[in-house]
């Protein structure tokens, strides 16, 4: 999948392959061509972009079809070329992102082992993300999933190779989760197949970046990269924040026309983006929409989150955090920017979070990253 929270976790894990003398070609859309190309990976272009989303996303049934739609269409263009492609470059296994179609159906077309690559809470035969996240959820419909369950087996039979739902089906026989199990959900229950090798910075976390003032506190504000079209929210963050001792880099993504937000505070750096893993080594609280790349990157470095999800995934990450009394959760939609400058506050002078938070970043940076990942693929295929 074409998004940042699903190719910057693997990056690492490229590298290290790379670096062991493997060969690595890495098929993507091309929002995310250029991270990939710096590893040194050999580039499969595919058409697959990311679903246009409109201001203040809401995830009725009409708008979950719509994605659903976009999925399949994108599985109808990009099998052929990846089979194509591939039976002319035989590749050894097939690592897939657990929220695409695609790559299983390569593995068992090659007949090669898959691989799955978690960048979320993983899923096995007792826990089920997606029906965890779609039961709290107003876009759950179940006969529209019945639908694209139906279009589903229609799509693997004319391509002839079987062909599941994404985050659907049973689990790999390898799956490398982007986590570590003390934040996985349902923990218990998942067993060796799954390895929890954590977050990977990789060389992402070697990009510059430096606040203005050494003295004040750092303050990152970021909605991420795939539902980040809120002027009025980033308006309101100006309003929470701005003459206060907060010094803050708020990223407002690609959309936002920054001439609309009006006269940026004195003690704001406003960008479209910046080297997330760079500001968050600096930050003292992250104001995040809790995607969990953005979550993993935050615990990492001992960062306390202010959730503001976006979308139900999020939010179930979101839910985690707090749970385990890593940040506190608002609602983006209503709340006010008294509220966040509260909540900030309250988080930033919490020292029972941060004790918490320490023990997670501990646990975090002893999953092993990219040179277990290596270990566990090399040792799966012999």
């Amino acid at each position: 999948m074409p998004a940042a929270g699903h190719v910057n976790p693997t990056l690492s894990l490229v590298e290290e392959l790379l670096r062991r003398g493997h060969r690595v070609t890495y098929a993507v859309g091309p929002n995310m061509l250029d991270a990939v190309a710096a590893t040194g990976a050999e580039v499969l272009r595919l058409p697959s972009e990311m679903p246009a989303m409109p201001p203040n996303p809401q995830f009725t049934p009409e708008r979950m079809a719509t994605m659903m739609q976009h999925l399949m269409d994108d599985a109808r263009h990009t099998f052929p070329l990846l089979r194509e492609h591939f039976r002319e470059d035989m590749p050894d296994a097939v690592c897939y992102d657990v929220a695409t179609m695609t790559g299983r159906m390569l593995a068992v077309e090659l007949g090669v082992p898959e691989i799955c690559l978690v960048p979320n809470f993983a899923s096995n035969e007792n826990f089920s993300l997606r029906e965890a996240i779609m039961s709290d959820s107003t876009g759950f419909d179940p006969e529209m999933f019945a639908e694209f369950s139906r279009r589903m087996e229609e799509f693997s039979t004319e391509m002839g190779v079987p062909a599941e739902p994404p985050m659907s089906g049973p689990p790999a026989p390898l799956n490398l989760v982007f986590l570590p199990r003390e934040f996985q959900l349902a923990a218990e229950t998942f067993d060796d197949r799954f390895r929890f090798i954590g977050p990977m910075l990789g060389s992402r976390a070697d990009q510059p970046w430096q606040p203005r003032d050494e003295h004040a506190p750092v303050l990152f504000i970021s909605l991420g990269t795939a539902f980040n079209n809120r002027p009025e929210f980033y308006q309101r963050c100006m309003s929470a924040f701005g003459g206060t001792r907060w010094q803050v880099a708020m990223s407002v993504g690609q959309h936002v026309d920054l001439d609309d937000l009006g006269e940026i505070p004195a003690n704001f750096d406003v960008r479209r983006s910046f080297p997330q893993p760079s500001v968050l080594r600096h930050a003292s609280v992250f104001l995040s929409h809790t995607g969990m790349n953005s979550t993993m990157e935050s615990l990492y470095y001992g960062v306390p989150l202010v959730a503001v999800p976006q979308m139900p995934e999020q939010a179930a990450n979101a839910a985690r955090a707090e749970e385990l009394g890593l940040g506190r959760r608002l609602d983006a939609d209503t709340v006010t920017a008294e509220q966040l400058r509260e909540t900030v506050e309250a988080v930033a002078a919490d020292e029972a979070m941060r004790a918490r938070l320490r023990e997670m970043s501990a646990a975090l940076r002893d999953c092993g990253g990219a040179v277990a990942g290596a270990d566990a693929l090399e040792a799966h295929l012999g």
